[in-house]
């Protein structure tokens, strides 16, 4: 993980609320834990002028979708961004997907899916209940690029 990154996530507030979709009151505090650091998420990634996702839910918080964006060459490249919130969550991290990449490099498969079993998922593991999806888009959809 660069610096920047690293710097990035630790601005992000840690999680407490170990709970996922099936576990009624308990994911919806959760789910609250989630969005509170997403919005954290989005104002340092302002202050930084590193704006690069828009993304909402579901009402039951388990279906993400939105854009996430990439300039290269001072050409702005937009990409549908979506996940699942995994029944096993936050035990399992969510699966990032930008469908438009499938198979276009070796760390997109499956629909998109970024390839996360190497760098991400062991993180992941030892930050469980901590890490949420403000975490996840921090990391996991760097790896994409």
């Amino acid at each position: 993980m660069d610096e920047g990154t690293k710097r990035t996530v630790q601005k992000l507030p840690l999680l407490s609320v170990k709970a996922g979709p099936r576990d009624g009151e308990e994911w919806n505090k959760r789910l609250k834990e989630e969005l509170t650091a997403l919005i954290q998420y989005v104002k340092v990634n302002k202050e930084a002028d590193n704006d690069w996702f828009q993304i909402e839910c579901n009402k039951t918080g388990t279906r993400w979708t939105g854009k996430c964006w990439y300039y290269y060459e001072q050409i702005r490249y937009e990409f549908d961004l979506c996940f699942d919130i995994p029944v096993t969550y936050p035990a399992t991290a969510p699966e990032l997907m930008l469908p438009q990449l499938d198979g276009t490099t070796s760390k997109m498969y499956r629909g998109g899916k970024i390839c996360q079993t190497v760098h991400f998922q062991p993180l992941w593991a030892r930050n469980v209940p901590r890490f949420g999806i403000a975490h996840a888009l921090a990391l996991g959809v760097s790896l994409a690029f």
